[in-house]
């Protein structure tokens, strides 16, 4: 059976789903997204992503299309169409369909589009047991990183040279400290203090961040923000990565150096634990 999307207002199935060639996420990349986990059929984090997507939109001056209750009400719609007990809800907004020019649109309707994925296994994710491998690149983004947009080219050709390397991601590198994961944030443990870059224009507000910092602090983790360089996090006692489709994730090995004994520490292992457990208990 075909999966069934939202199109500005309508639920059709994927072959009949359509946006104009005028749109301007497809010209410009002018349009921001969203990406919310599904564990037992349930949203992870709802809230947070629909707070951080109106915040996006603000930044580009951008009408939210839709109430917060509306949003949760297509996102709950999409699950059940779907049948989606694992995997993902992906939302994107763009500035609508004009002719091509670059200065804004005066009349432009948004357009909205969400689909799911299935992701049987999400949260019994293999890739945790065992680690992630992770390179370093240079970060050549534009300036505004905590804005949530569709312009991924970087970041995707930051995955491919990853796996091109034999690695499974990379961490992007600017004045020589890391400022995140090409689709996550980034941190390392020394002497079990939790360190991650400081909020800033350089990266992206994490949703799942904000979480995992949180239940770090109320276990009495001791968490430190701020930048930390590639030279550090090779000699860190462990390191992880946390974003909505991996929650928190082990990384064993940058750059091919191998942190620790090469295997998962026990700080991401608990995080990721707790982060499940709470997660899943105040779920929508």
């Amino acid at each position: 059976m075909s999966r069934i999307v939202y199109v500005n207002g309508e639920y059709v199935p994927e072959e009949e789903a359509k946006v104009s060639v005028f749109d301007r996420g497809f010209l410009f990349a002018d349009g921001v997204y969203e990406v919310t986990s599904v564990l037992g059929g349930k949203l992870i984090d709802f809230a947070g992503h629909a707070k951080r997507l109106s915040r996006s939109l603000a930044e580009l001056e951008m009408d939210n299309p839709l109430s917060e209750d509306a949003w949760l009400e297509v996102h709950r719609e999409l699950v059940a169409r779907n049948g989606i007990d694992e995997g993902l809800v992906y939302l994107q907004v763009t500035r609508g369909a004009a002719d091509r020019d670059f200065a804004y649109p005066k009349d432009a309707s948004p357009t909205v589009v969400l689909f799911t994925q299935a992701k049987p296994g999400l949260a019994d994710s293999p890739a945790a047991k065992v680690g992630i491998k992770v390179i370093s690149i240079p970060d050549i983004r534009w300036g505004r990183r905590d804005i949530k947009t569709v312009q991924l080219l970087y970041p995707s050709m930051g995955k491919m040279a990853a796996k091109k390397a034999g690695a499974d991601d990379a961490w992007m590198i600017e004045d020589g400290a890391v400022t995140e994961g090409t689709s996550n944030n980034a941190y390392i443990v020394k002497g079990r203090k939790i360190i991650t870059r400081h909020l800033s224009n350089d990266i992206l507000h994490g949703i799942t961040r904000a979480a995992v910092l949180r239940f770090a602090r109320e276990a009495q983790m001791e968490v430190e923000e701020r930048a930390f360089t590639i030279d550090e996090a090779k000699v860190a006692d462990e390191a992880f990565i946390t974003s909505a489709s991996t929650f928190v994730m082990p990384v064993v090995e940058i750059d091919g150096t191998a942190l620790g004994d090469g295997t998962p520490g026990p700080v991401a292992a608990r995080l990721r634990e707790i982060y499940l457990e709470e997660s899943r208990a105040v779920a929508v």
